[in-house]
């Protein structure tokens, strides 16, 4: 008897084992992960649980103040900016037709968000929404559980809607002359419809304009299940009707369920990862699949609707992408687009060499939306984008039209940030001087192309312009353009006419050619310190030198100073309470002493120290910084996550590689977050990185192989790894102080000689 209760015991426990076994082999990528992550922020604008597929023109996610918000505002139906900016509104509803408005707030319950797919119940109307979706079209199944009849409201904010052979079409305006339009029908005929407004339900009515306009349609009362499909455009409605009839032609939810799951699991399996905890998978399969939230393709059938030149435009077989804010992702979204879809990053430059030609002015853009380039922060990072695709084997674009674009958007285009002006006064000192000048605290502002709010910036533009130029350099080197060459090498070291000798700060000058002074390194600036850096302190902007670190190194007095600089950094108290220093720096989020994790300009600072002969400290910094500040919860995102590049940088450290200088083509290496990760290189190639013996403590690297060969450098080229390899590294728990220690091991600066 006893043999057999073991015998049944036995058998118990090796059944429950294959299946967590057969579970765990179940899980796909996309089951890692958590669109809620980083929901609430810190101080500023949180992420946004987003449905849409990768890069798709189509994106929708609960319309509600924040993530905390208790009532829904009606349903989504399309978000045309990541930042809260949405178009048409869906109100599913029963109940007296006096209690119908626009829009109608839901509270809700239940909720449950995937990348393709939603679900929530609205408790008081007890109506059970889900929802599917495609590139430019969608689907919602409503369920309703009252005795009353049931009603569908759709409102476009600012635009015009109309009730004609079966369906609801229209538009919304946005910014620029740019309007979303909207093809909506229904799986049964309505009986009732009419004109929605905010006092009243006009019967039989068919059209509506203006603010607010609302369309209404009612149904027979024994309809508890309604199948809503529509399709949208930036073309006009009938391009909506089309895109609709070609990605969705039932209304079945499930085949677009099984689509869009397939979609996320193609884009996200290009990266797979083993060992590293559940939590470690959920933040970086997360964080990937925030880097395809933007940018978006708007081809629809061959042709865009371009708010660059206001006409629509053939796309000549070309997808053409926007949304792009290039001050954030040209330092790690465009990168690591080159490694896992080259295909995708050559057709993003060509649509942003297209903006060009279509703008009145020839000029690169800097912060491409759907509604046209905003010209948002500061510098001309676009030409960084472009030289780091071409220095990594990419064609597909003329890189001659780049260079004339970048060189427009550089000299032409004033420096001034968050402007699209002509060059001005600022400009002509710029290239007389090699500085942007500063005011001093108190002095007015006289120059008409300065934004009233964001100010000069003349730290940020000056170093931000000097590695811009330095791109142009490089550009122009490819293109054999030799005087362009030399002219643009020589203002690339702008960024010393700025470098206090004393401190080891770069430091504002006014236009006489002094030092700012009394001046604080934490807190001069005011507002977001704009009036000399942008965002962020001097201590972050001390390191914005991405394309000649070891002159900085150089500049600060060889490699021990800029160690103790770094280090300081780290330590460097706040120096007012958390109130104080938030009210004046609230994007300066994610603090580590002085250093921010919430903001892109640090994001290649922790791997310096591999250039300064201590890569055992990038090591450190790393395995802490992730797990500090980037968590599988809602708070779980330092700062405001703009283009894809925080996530980007996300995914590449927990890899265990970063591109610390966009247009060199090489990675630094940091400590991976896992035993195993396999990236499918977009030309069908393999990259593989082994990490024997590593977890959360055995954080450092004893030694290294690469490719089969002993490895030393803390870094390594994309021609290593652009074929395929093998990086392998045997992990540790304390430090091996002499792994890429000697000078000659260090990573390159300027260029690859």
């Amino acid at each position: 008897m006893r043999f057999k209760i073991l015998y049944f015991v036995i058998a118990a426990v090796i059944s429950a084992l294959v299946i967590i076994s057969w579970t765990q082999k179940q899980k796909e990528p996309v089951d890692y992960v958590n669109p809620y992550m980083g929901n609430i922020s810190h101080i500023l604008v949180p992420t946004f649980p987003t449905i849409h597929l990768p890069n798709s023109m189509l994106r929708v996610y609960p319309e509600r103040s924040d993530y905390t918000g208790d009532l829904l505002q009606g349903l989504p139906l399309i978000v045309t900016s990541h930042r809260g900016s949405s178009a048409f509104n869906l109100s599913p509803y029963q109940g007296d037709v006096d209690g119908m408005k626009p829009v109608i707030p839901f509270s809700y319950d239940l909720e449950k968000i995937t990348p393709y797919s939603y679900y929530v119940y609205l408790d008081e109307q007890q109506t059970d929404i889900e929802y599917a979706i495609s590139h430019q079209a969608a689907i919602y199944k409503i369920g309703f559980n009252k005795s009353e009849p049931a009603s569908l409201i759709l409102n476009s904010g600012n635009g015009e809607l109309r009730w004609a052979d079966g369906a609801i079409s229209g538009y919304q305006e946005l910014e620029n002359n740019t309007r979303v339009y909207i093809y909506l029908e229904t799986d049964i005929t309505p009986n009732t419809f009419g004109v929605v407004t905010e006092e009243k339900l006009e019967i039989n009515a068919s059209s509506a304009s203006g603010t607010n306009a609302s369309i209404a349609i009612q149904f027979p009362t024994d309809v508890n299940e309604i199948h809503v499909r529509y399709g949208i455009s930036f073309i006009d409605e009938e391009q909506a009707r089309e895109n609709l009839r070609r990605e969705i032609a039932g209304y079945d939810l499930q085949p677009v369920w099984d689509l869009g799951r397939k979609k996320w699991n193609e884009a996200l399996g290009k990266i797979k990862v083993k060992g590293g905890s559940e939590d470690e998978k959920v933040v970086f399969y997360t964080s990937l699949y925030r880097t395809f939230e933007r940018p978006v393709c708007i081809s629809e059938d061959g042709r865009y609707y371009s708010a660059f030149s206001g006409t629509v435009k053939d796309d000549n077989g070309i997808p053409f992408y926007t949304d792009d804010w290039i001050w954030d992702s040209f330092r790690a979204h465009h990168p690591l687009n080159i490694l896992i879809d080259s295909g995708k990053e050559e057709n993003i430059i060509h649509s942003f060499i297209e903006m060009a030609e279509q703008m009145d002015n020839f000029w690169m853009p800097t912060f491409p939306e759907i509604t046209g380039d905003s010209r948002r922060m500061n510098s001309n990072h676009g030409v960084a984008t472009v030289l780091d695709a071409w220095v990594k084997g990419l064609r597909g674009f003329d890189l001659a039209k780049a260079f004339q674009a970048g060189k427009g958007a550089i000299t032409e285009k004033t420096l001034a940030p968050w402007s699209g002006k002509p060059a001005g006064e600022l400009d002509k000192f710029y290239l007389e001087h090699g500085y942007i000048p500063a005011l001093h605290e108190g002095e007015e502002e006289t120059i008409p192309e300065v934004h009233h709010f964001e100010r000069r910036q003349p730290v940020a533009v000056t170093l931000g312009t000097a590695y811009d130029e330095w791109c142009m350099a490089m550009i122009a080197n490819e293109l054999g353009y030799t005087d362009d060459y030399e002219y643009f090498i020589e203002r690339s070291f702008n960024y010393r006419n700025l470098f206090h000798p004393e401190t080891h700060f770069f430091h504002p000058k006014d236009n006489e050619g002094k030092f700012i002074q009394p001046f604080d390194y934490r807190f001069s600036g005011g507002q977001g310190a704009r009036g000399y850096y942008s965002e962020n302190n001097a201590w972050m902007y001390r390191w914005d030198v991405k394309h000649n670190i070891q002159d900085l190194i150089n500049l600060m007095g060889g490699n021990d100073s800029f160690i103790r600089n770094m280090d300081a950094m780290f330590s460097e108290p706040r120096g007012r309470s958390k109130f104080a220093f938030y009210a004046q720096l609230p994007d300066h989020t994610g603090n580590v002493g002085q250093f921010s994790m919430g903001n892109e300009p640090a994001f290649h600072v922790p791997y310096l120290y591999n250039y300064a002969g201590q890569p055992w400290k990038t090591q450190k910094r790393i395995r802490t910084l992730i797990p500090q500040w980037f968590r599988n919860d809602l708070m779980g995102v330092p700062g405001d996550e703009d283009g894809g590049s925080m996530s980007a940088f996300v995914v590449f450290s927990q890899l265990g590689f970063y591109p610390v200088t966009p247009g060199l083509p090489m990675y630094n290496i940091g400590s991976p977050a896992f035993s195993e990760a396999s990236i499918q290189l977009d030309n069908g190639h393999v990259f593989e990185i082994i990490a024997h013996n590593n977890s959360a403590e055995n954080k450092y690297i004893q030694s290294a192989k690469l490719n089969g060969v002993n490895w030393e450098k803390p870094w390594f080229s994309h021609n290593d790894i652009i074929n395929g390899g093998k990086l392998e590294l045997v992990m540790g728990k304390k430090a091996n102080r002499a792994w890429g220690a000697l000078p000659e091991n260090s990573p390159p600066s300027f260029n690859m000689d």
